[in-house]
């Protein structure tokens, strides 16, 4: 599932592309797409139609676009979701589950998902903490690369939460933005196994942790994210390549850069964790 870096990519794509256009026209392919949006398609295009795009803004995995009608496009991508700047004139995607077109007649929006479990919705805004985010979104935290992010609240947080550190880190109320990918990636920065007690970590640990998840997620960044098939795609169609400087995670058998012993993988929540066994020793029980 996209991560922090993938969205962002995306999200910086629409704001060069979409920001300031006015919809003229929406049409709906699939309504699992728009399933988050109950009233159904009609009211779905409706609330967008006539409606100039003010800011394009996101919180963790979650994207959307500000309206002047006070509203917002909101957007999850799931496992497979596109958001493809693509000319009108362009061959419809075979996956194509809803285009936005605009008044200008330039490049459309278009909506584009293998597995139809991301999605489109039309929210309300509303004020979280001084910075206005559509409702389903209220409940979610800031993340380590948000300017107003709370760094020693979040430690102080994380060490109450008696749980493993990795969980802890997947946890979105708490900071959004972290999957499996970046997490096992920081977890091999600070040298912590997945399963460390979260109340047995020193805040100088905690904070080194967040430290290195920001870090490896503005190199990501800069790569486009991290692509290991075509599902994940920036605007314009494009792969990012951060998955080359990978250092754990899926790395199963290769060796750990820092001290060459192979990388294991472990079952986590249904997943893989990946770890180097002498740089991040599993604690004692």
């Amino acid at each position: 599932m996209p991560e922090l870096p993938e969205v962002e990519t995306v999200r910086r794509g629409l704001a060069d592309h979409v920001l300031g256009r006015t919809i003229t026209e929406v049409e709906v392919f699939h309504p699992r797409s728009i399933r988050r949006h109950l009233t159904g398609a009609v009211d779905f295009a409706g609330r967008l139609v006539g409606h100039r795009v003010e800011a394009v803004s996101r919180r963790g995995k979650y994207l959307w676009a500000e309206l002047s009608s006070a509203e917002a496009l909101l957007a999850h991508l799931g496992m497979s979701g596109q958001m493809l700047i693509r000319p009108g004139s362009a061959p419809a995607e075979i996956h194509l589950r809803v285009r936005v077109r605009f008044a200008d007649d330039g490049p459309e929006l278009r909506f584009v998902d293998q597995r139809t479990f991301g999605g489109l919705s039309v929210e309300e805004l509303t004020v979280v903490d001084g910075t206005t985010v559509p409702l389903p979104v209220a409940h979610i935290g800031r993340d380590p690369m948000d300017p107003l992010f709370d760094l020693e609240a979040v430690v102080a947080a994380m060490r109450r939460k008696r749980t493993e550190v990795k969980r802890a880190l997947l946890d979105q109320n708490l900071v959004s933005g972290i999957g499996n990918i970046y997490a096992d990636e920081a977890l091999w920065r600070a040298r912590l196994h997945w399963a460390r007690p979260t109340d047995r970590l020193s805040v100088a640990k905690v904070r080194e942790l967040l430290a290195a998840a920001t870090e490896v997620m503005a190199e990501a960044l800069v790569a486009g994210g991290t692509s290991f098939d075509a599902l994940y795609v920036n605007t314009n169609g494009e792969s990012g390549y951060f998955d080359r400087s990978l250092a754990a995670y899926g790395q199963e058998g290769l060796p750990c850069p820092r001290c060459g012993r192979p990388i294991r993988r472990e079952p986590f929540m249904n997943r893989s964790s990946f770890s180097c066994p002498r740089c991040q020793p599993r604690p004692r029980s």
